[in-house]
């Protein structure tokens, strides 16, 4: 697709390498710059690499299985802003409710657009679909621009080098008559990579091995939609490692994927469904670190509700905090988690939890909800030393005073089967069931339960605090030995598990004996003797189980040394780019998961150390540089924490606009609000 130019102004030209979520929001955003901007003085080439469609790249294909969800209630995630006139993108909620924007739509599509609510969870493939839209229709108003000309390859992308005024792009030509690779020079490029394909680590090559020399299976960490379901044989025993969004995935297509139905049973939590088998399902062993699944979404409208507020975690008091130290002599000052952040965030979830469990338990409370509420916030609001966890004991000491309500140990809640033994496998068994009924009791009232808003209100603070360490303000060792070491298990496994839906076919499935929980900490091994592999936890007295088939049900590992893709080993090997690397408290430098990056939009640092001028990135590469990179943007506020992909992507197109010096456009937008508040560390 393409338009004509006026070939007497100079040209400057860009390469997006990657079309999918993240690469579509750059092509949004450029598009909307372009549309706004009243000088364009340069003919601008956008050149836009993919081997997959444009939208859904890899992960989002609209013909995937409509038995993979997404995690995400339908009125969160988009890759553009909300559309209010004539612009290119708009969310994901206004393209349900607009019935496809225009789309056109299979009748199963319009079926699940047709069924969807704000507290709905999509299929990948719906999702999928929207995002080709919202690519296929910024493409065009970029293309259709008098000063544009755009192009799509449908191509890998192997290298990027630098020359002398820019940047060559070296991908496999798309015509397989042609010359094997094929070479384009260009003035600056966008990585907007999502997924790389990763090598595994020394544990599980050796698996794989043991897999090849015995006819075994081992399937190792995959994007879900591409993984081999039909290597599971039915009514065989199968070992699945991983109980997190991979594996509900697995257990849908290995159950209603097999054709098996879940059938309503009876109108209670944990008991809902009952599963009705074709016989073509397989027995699935399972097992994680901690024993039991993610835990199941709270069913609410909206991924965070409006009713949760954050008051002790307080985002501009943080700042402040980092602005005083900065301006007062100590440049490099940033935020412990332990001593600036949990203490605070600690107090919202307590708060959040005692406040609703005062409400729900008042008939408990002889002096009352209120009485009891403002006792609860004296305690959080006594003031001790920065750090200080003196009125954590004082609270426990209060709530034991009330059996019923109880204390909640929030970091137990990461490892619910800690240090815990069970003497047969039906006990562990019956264990991981209760803890699902439980789940689901405490998950169906949403926002209404104690647990529920805590929880809530715990992925209120997560997202703020993936703001806070974006912005620099978070001193690294901290971030990474207690937000990714630490915390991290305990809100992942709270806040990003599945529909509580897959809660209930997951007890059915267990119920009809198609599900087996294997234990904490589990050990996967391979038998040279009976030539299979093996499972067992230490936490439970049973037998080994052992099966011919074994899946990492996990996506591949993210960190640019583990990848193997051409492109990604090229600007590494040739030090186009290098990793990042930490100290940690022995003085060793370690390296971190992501490319080393600098500024704002995101520069990638090559191996002298030297800021590529014009070499942005936008994606999972930057995991050095923020925390959780995600796939897509919080729809609404733009200056929520959620958006940070969106306001990523609008950085990026407004260095592009610099250095072809087009003009950013002065009319006040949703971002230039969001710059403004951003603006102050």
């Amino acid at each position: 697709m393409s338009s004509a130019t006026d070939t007497s102004d100079p040209q400057f030209s860009v390469a997006v390498v990657g079309a999918g979520p993240r690469g579509t929001s750059i092509v949004e955003r450029m598009a909307d710059l372009l549309r706004r901007s009243t000088r364009v003085p340069v003919q601008l080439q956008v050149t836009i690499f993919d081997p997959y469609p444009g939208g859904s790249g890899m992960v989002w294909d609209p013909g995937q299985s409509p038995n993979f969800w997404m995690n995400t209630p339908m009125s969160y995630p988009t890759v553009a802003p909300e559309r209010t006139g004539d612009g290119p993108g708009l969310s994901f909620e206004q393209f349900v409710t607009s019935g496809g924007d225009g789309s056109p739509l299979t009748a199963r599509e319009v079926e699940e657009i047709s069924s969807l609510g704000p507290g709905s969870y999509p299929t990948r493939a719906l999702y999928g679909r929207y995002l080709q839209h919202v690519f296929q229709r910024s493409v065009a108003q970029l293309a259709a621009h008098p000063q544009v000309n755009v192009v799509q390859i449908q191509s890998e992308v192997l290298a990027v080098r630098p020359e002398l005024t820019g940047y060559q792009v070296e991908y496999r030509h798309p015509d397989p008559e042609a010359s094997a690779t094929a070479r384009l020079s260009v003035d600056c490029v966008v990585l907007a990579l999502g997924h790389q394909d990763s090598a595994v680590n020394p544990w599980q090559r050796q698996l794989a091995e043991a897999a090849e020399r015995n006819g075994l299976t081992y399937l190792p960490p995959n994007i879900p939609a591409n993984v081999d379901y039909a290597q599971f044989p039915p009514g065989e025993p199968a070992l699945i490692r991983g109980l997190g969004l991979n594996f509900f995935d697995a257990m849908a297509e290995l159950s209603l994927g097999r054709g098996g139905r879940f059938v309503t049973d009876l109108d209670v939590p944990g008991h809902r469904l009952r599963y009705e088998p074709s016989g073509e399902e397989p027995r699935l062993m399972v097992a994680s670190r901690r024993g039991t699944p993610y835990w199941g979404k709270p069913v609410a409208d909206a991924f965070i509700p409006e009713q949760i507020q954050l008051e002790y975690m307080d985002a501009e008091e943080l700042m402040d905090l980092v602005v005083e130290a900065r301006t007062s002599g100590n440049p490099n000052a940033s935020l412990s988690f332990s001593r600036h952040i949990w203490p605070r965030l600690h107090r919202d979830i307590l708060l959040a939890y005692y406040s609703q469990s005062a409400r729900v338990y008042e008939d408990q409370l002889p002096q009352g909800s209120e009485a009891f509420i403002a006792k609860v916030r004296e305690i959080l609001d006594a003031e001790h030393h920065e750090g200080v966890q003196v009125w954590l004991s004082q609270l426990h000491e209060y709530i034991d005073r009330f059996p019923r309500i109880g204390w909640l140990d929030v970091p137990l809640l990461a490892h619910p089967f800690d240090q815990v033994g069970f003497e047969s496998h039906a006990h562990y068994q019956q264990a991981v069931r209760d803890y699902l009924v439980h789940n689901a009791q405490r998950s169906e009232p949403g926002i209404e339960d104690p647990l529920s808003r805590a929880i809530m209100t715990m992925n209120a603070g997560r997202m703020m605090i993936k703001e806070l360490i974006a912005r620099n303000l978070v001193d690294e060792q901290s971030r990474i030995t207690e937000i990714q070491g630490k915390f991290e298990p305990l809100v992942e496994g709270l806040s990003s598990g599945p529909p509580l839906e897959r809660i209930e076919q997951l007890l059915a499935l267990s119920r009809a004996g198609l599900v087996e929980f294997i234990g904490p900490d589990p050990q996967f091994g391979f038998d040279e003797i009976t030539g299979l592999f093996t499972a067992s936890s230490p936490w439970v007295d049973a037998d080994e189980f052992t099966a011919k088939v074994l899946c990492e049900a996990m996506m591949p590992a993210n960190r640019v040394l583990q990848n193997k893709t051409p492109l990604m080993r090229q600007l590494l090997g040739e030090s186009v780019a290098r990793v990042h690397t930490w100290t940690n408290d022995d003085g060793e430098t370690v390296p971190g998961s992501g490319f080393e990056v600098r500024g704002t939009p995101y520069r990638l640092v090559d191996g002298q150390g030297l800021a590529h001028r014009g070499l942005f990135v936008l994606g999972l590469q930057l995991s050095s540089a923020q925390w959780g990179t995600a796939i897509a943007g919080q729809a609404g506020d733009l200056a929520r924490p959620g958006a940070r992909t969106l306001r990523d992507a609008q950085d990026i197109v407004k260095g592009i606009a610099r250095l072809a010096g087009i003009e950013i456009p002065e009319t006040p937008t949703e971002f230039d609000r969001v710059d403004r508040i951003g603006g102050r560390v």
